[in-house]
């Protein structure tokens, strides 16, 4: 297997940031992660790219970020027809893994997980497999404080489930912000299969099927204006594609298929 150094410098990074309708936040997000992650480059000489994966966007976010490739050169554009967070991070990790890099990952393009937090991933990483950035650790914060309705929802219906079903233990699942080793990526890629709702636990759960150590490092998070998780009828949604993905995975999808 292709390990990196633990020392943190001299490495190749590349970022994936999904994005869909996000004219009102991306280019602030790129301005950050960009002036953040060039001084990274003088400092350690971590050279990071950004492959930003469009998906049926509708408004100015291509035109946005064309014009920020303009001025940042660590800046690539996947342009997708189709919707869908899953689909989009996905088709960076099969663009990202084609080039040589010793840490492929992704982060929302709200900027919810701002460019310091992500680094420290990269920091963190070290012999693990994967990392994952997570709201829900002792030592984690959220600002502004969540309501209570999310709190008890994830804690009495959502963890629960999603333990019993893919026998993934983490305190959270779903936060924008994960990284991975190349080779991991290179292992689970092609088995991924959920575009929108539920492609986080996918990755997650394959990540455990395949043997691979996954780190939960707790995070400082920024709930975000304009998200696009509405309580009730998304999390029918997510539970829904929860039990569609278990089965798919299962000998069930095989007889189904036959």
């Amino acid at each position: 297997m292709e390990k990196i150094q633990n020392k943190i410098e001299n490495m190749k990074v590349n970022i994936i940031i999904p994005a869909h309708n996000e004219e009102k936040r991306i280019g602030r997000t790129l301005k950050n992660y960009c002036d953040f992650f060039d001084k990274v480059k003088k400092n350690k000489n971590i050279d990071t790219r950004f492959t930003i994966v469009l998906n049926g966007c509708t408004d100015r976010t291509y035109r946005i970020t064309a014009d920020l490739k303009e001025k940042y050169n660590s800046i690539n554009i996947l342009n997708l027809k189709k919707a869908g967070k899953g689909l989009a991070v996905t088709e960076g990790f099969k663009y990202a893994i084609k080039e040589p890099h010793d840490l492929i990952g992704f982060v929302d393009a709200d900027m919810a997980t701002q460019p310091k937090y992500f680094y420290e991933l990269i920091e963190k990483i070290k012999n693990n497999d994967a990392i994952i950035a997570s709201r829900y650790m002792k030592e984690s914060k959220v600002f502004p404080a969540r309501p209570l309705i999310k709190n008890w929802g994830r804690k009495l219906i959502f963890n629960p489930l999603t333990r019993l079903l893919f026998r993934i233990k983490y305190k959270d699942f779903q936060c924008g912000a994960k990284l991975f080793k190349p080779y991991t990526l290179k292992k689970i890629v092609n088995k991924i299969t959920d575009k929108q709702w539920t492609f986080d636990i996918e990755l997650l759960y394959l990540c455990r099927k395949n043997g691979f150590k996954v780190k939960e490092l707790p995070t400082i998070w920024y709930d975000q204006e304009f998200s696009k998780f509405k309580l009730v009828n998304s999390g029918i949604k997510m539970i829904k594609s929860m039990f569609k993905l278990r089965v798919q995975h299962s000998i069930f999808s095989k007889l189904i298929k036959s």
